[in-house]
């Protein structure tokens, strides 16, 4: 393959943040230049629902050939970066309280519909992380449950929901997130269990997920040492490859978490963690801020680490294989808005049976 093929393969791997309300001049070019995966969408990015709209559409164009991914995360509760006129959901803990498999349902077709109204096309939700630590600073209500049966049960049906009505979900955070006492996007969370207590607890409703087709699947930057003694979950083949590829049986799309969050980047450069979760069996790597010269770093490094032979461009292949079967499956038949139809758009978010089912969740908060 020639050095400007891999070049054009390369930038697939790569979900990109950018700021401001419009796509950024650099973040086209890097686009024109490697490819691009998809990007995802922060509360910096939103204006409007036309704006959220008009966003969207040139975003998923900027692959001629691949659709991108236009991914958000749209949780309900503290994270939503969607917010009114949207239908602003409770946390997800509610339907855990409530034990009701219908409203879940219910909730995730709503949440679907708000989402395709504008364009969004993946959705990093549900959490399938398990709330067995009330200390713990950055999951807390964001689980859907404390025991696994009942997460994986919740999370099955929302992610099926979610993805009958063709939004691409995505189960977070493996090998779990539930049981930490530290924040992974200001430093390393350290998960001591034994690999024992992680097949019966937090890999539970990983398992279920799986079962129900989930599209993607998140990694979690953990430090897990009964897993692997050396590296953090993202950057580690025994755990990505090992025990979610091969042990789970997952054959998705497996994205990393913002490899800029301090867990990683306060001992890996962003570069160097690209290259490393590619080598562990990801298929593509999140990078949310608005600094184009980090995202181009990385991916020139991903480009020297196939030219320097230590990533085979089978791996790569690989990950492109699974990200195109995947966009095949969500994006091929695609109808985008029509952001001059300001109307019908608006009817179609915080419509009032979504906020019907919003206030129900509400009572269980």
């Amino acid at each position: 393959m020639s050095p400007l093929a891999i070049r054009r393969q390369i930038g697939q791997l790569l979900l990109a943040g950018f700021d401001g309300v419009q796509l950024p001049v650099e973040l086209k070019a890097l686009a024109k230049e490697f490819g691009l995966g998809g990007v995802t969408l922060f509360a910096r990015n939103i204006v409007e629902p036309e704006q959220v709209a008009d966003l969207c559409r040139e975003s998923s164009l900027l692959m001629s050939d691949i659709p991108a991914w236009v991914s958000v995360d749209q949780e309900g509760g503290r994270v939503a970066r969607l917010k009114s006129p949207f239908t602003e959901w409770p946390p997800m803990a509610t339907l855990g309280r409530s034990g009701d498999d219908n409203l879940a349902e219910q909730f995730a077709r709503a949440l679907a519909t708000e989402l395709r109204a504008v364009g969004v096309t993946l959705d990093f939700a549900p959490v399938l992380d398990i709330h067995t630590n009330p200390k713990n600073p950055v999951i807390g209500d964001r689980a859907l449950a404390e025991n696994a049966k009942d997460v994986a049960r919740l999370g099955s049906v929302i992610v099926r929901t979610l993805q009958a009505e063709g939004i691409a979900a995505c189960g977070k955070h493996f090998p779990g997130h539930g049981d930490t006492s530290t924040d992974s996007h200001l430093e390393l969370p350290l998960v001591e269990h034994p690999i024992e207590r992680l097949r019966e607890v937090e890999f539970v409703p990983f398992r279920a997920a799986i079962a129900a087709g989930v599209a993607t699947i998140m990694t979690a930057h953990v430090f897990m040492p009964a897993l692997d003694e050396a590296r953090p979950a993202t950057l580690s083949r025994r755990i990505v490859h090992g025990l979610l590829r091969e042990e789970l049986g997952y054959d998705g799309v497996i994205l990393s978490d913002d490899l800029e969050m301090k867990a990683l980047a306060n001992d890996y450069s962003v570069p160097e963690s690209a290259v490393l979760a590619i080598e562990a069996g990801c298929d593509g790597v999140l990078i949310c801020s608005g600094n184009h010269d980090v995202k181009a770093a990385a991916l020139e490094a991903l480009v020297h680490a196939v030219e320097d032979n230590r990533l085979p461009m089978t791996r790569v292949d690989d990950c492109l294989k699974r990200q195109r079967r995947a966009k095949e499956r969500f994006l091929a038949s695609r109808v985008w808005p029509v952001s001059s139809s300001a109307k019908a758009l608006r009817q179609a978010l915080g419509r009032e049976d979504h906020r019907r089912v919003a206030d129900e969740m509400a009572r269980f908060v």
